[in-house]
C-alpha cells in the first residue's frame, strides 16, 4: 500500500458547516447552501485527483452522503471505495444558530431508516458502521441490530464496522471483537479516535490488526488542538516540539501529527477532516517524509490521561 493509500477523506466538514473543532480562522462570508455543495464536490474531486480512493460519510453528516452519492455517480471508478455510518441524525438543517446539530439514535428503526438511502452508495460502498457506538445505548446487544447488520453483510459483501468515542474506547472495542453472529465475528473495520494526545487505544489497535481487521484512524488532528493556541497551555510543551519538527520536514504540525499516527501503529486508513483546499494539500504532505523512530518516542509522550483529554474535547463548541 503507498502511502497515498493510507489517507482517506471523512467528509463531515464538507457536509454541514459546523462541526466539533478550534476555529482556525474567522470566515465573515454569509453561508451560501448553494455555495457549500459546490465546495464540497469540488474537494471531493481534489482529493481524488490527488490520489485519495477512501472516503468516510454518514447520513449524520448533512448533506455529505448526498454530495458522495452524486459524485460517485460521474465518477465511476472502482477503485474507490466508501465507508459510510448510520446512528446520527442531521437536524440543524444548515442553520447557524441552531444550538442541536445532530441526534443519536442507535434503534433498528434508525439503521433501516438510514440504510434505504446509504444504499444508493452501493457497489462503492464497502463497509457499514455503527456511528459512535456507546454502552449507553446498549447498541452492541441488540440482537434485532446485530442480525439486519449481519444480514446486509451477507447481502451486499459489506465490512461491518463502528467508530468509537468517548475515555472508555477500549472497553468499547473489547465488547465489539466479542459480537458474534451464528459463531462469526461481525466487526471487521474499527475506526478509533487516536492521536498524539490521545493514544489509550495503542495496545487494541494492535490487536484488531494482529486479527486481519481493519483500524481507521479519526481525529488526528485532536479537533485542531494540535495547533498551537493560548487557551491550552498545558500543551506547551507539546506545542513546542510539534513545530520543532514540522520545521525540519519544511510541512505544517498537521503532517506531523498525521505523520505520528501511520508511523506508531498498524492503519489501515488515516482519515483527513480537511474541508479546504490549502488543509487537503497540507495533510497530504504526510506522505513526503517518515518520522524516526526517536522522534515517534518523543511524540509518545505527549499523551495525556484519556479522561482528561474527553473531558476537553466535550468543551469544544461547533464552529
Amino acid at each position: 500500500m503507498s502511502k497515498t493509500q493510507s489517507l482517506g477523506l471523512g467528509t463531515a466538514a464538507i457536509g454541514r458547516p459546523k462541526y466539533i473543532n478550534i476555529r482556525q480562522q474567522n470566515n465573515a462570508e454569509q453561508f451560501s447552501l448553494a455555495k457549500f455543495r459546490e465546495r464540497g464536490l469540488a474537494l471531493l474531486e481534489s482529493a481524488y485527483e490527488k490520489g485519495i480512493r477512501y472516503f468516510d460519510t454518514a447520513p449524520g453528516y448533512g448533506m455529505a452522503e448526498q454530495l458522495l452519492i452524486n459524485w460517485l455517480k460521474e465518477k465511476q471508478d472502482p477503485t474507490i471505495e466508501v465507508a459510510t455510518k448510520w446512528g446520527y441524525t442531521y437536524v440543524a438543517n444548515f442553520d447557524k444558530y441552531a444550538t442541536v446539530h445532530e441526534v443519536k439514535e442507535h434503534s433498528s428503526n434508525k439503521l433501516n431508516e438510514q440504510w434505504k438511502q446509504s444504499q444508493k452508495l452501493l457497489p462503492f460502498l464497502t463497509t457499514y458502521q455503527i456511528h459512535s457506538a456507546t454502552l449507553e445505548t446498549g447498541v452492541l446487544e441488540n440482537q434485532e441490530v446485530l442480525l439486519r447488520l449481519a444480514e446486509l453483510k451477507n447481502e451486499h459483501n459489506l465490512k461491518i464496522g463502528l467508530s468509537t468515542t468517548g475515555a472508555n474506547q477500549l472497553e468499547i472495542l473489547k465488547k465489539a471483537l466479542a459480537v458474534e453472529v451464528d459463531g462469526v465475528q461481525l466487526f471487521e473495520v474499527f475506526q478509533i479516535t487516536y492521536n498524539v494526545f490521545d493514544q489509550t487505544a495503542v495496545s487494541a489497535i494492535r490487536r484488531i490488526t494482529s486479527q486481519n481487521k481493519r483500524v481507521v484512524i479519526k481525529e488526528a488532528l485532536a479537533n485542531g488542538r494540535v495547533f498551537p493556541n493560548p487557551k491550552y497551555s498545558n500543551y506547551s510543551e507539546a506545542y513546542l516540539q510539534l513545530s520543532k519538527l514540522a520545521e525540519k520536514y519544511n510541512v505544517g504540525i498537521d503532517a506531523i501529527a498525521l505523520r505520528f499516527c501511520l508511523d506508531s501503529v498498524p492503519v489501515y486508513k488515516l482519515l483527513s477532516g480537511a474541508s479546504l483546499e490549502l488543509h487537503l494539500e497540507g495533510n497530504l504532505k504526510t506522505n513526503a517524509f517518515q518520522l524516526e523512530e526517536k522522534e515517534v518516542s518523543l511524540l509518545r509522550n505527549l499523551q495525556v490521561e484519556p479522561e482528561k483529554y474527553w473531558k476537553e474535547r466535550k468543551l469544544l463548541g461547533w464552529n
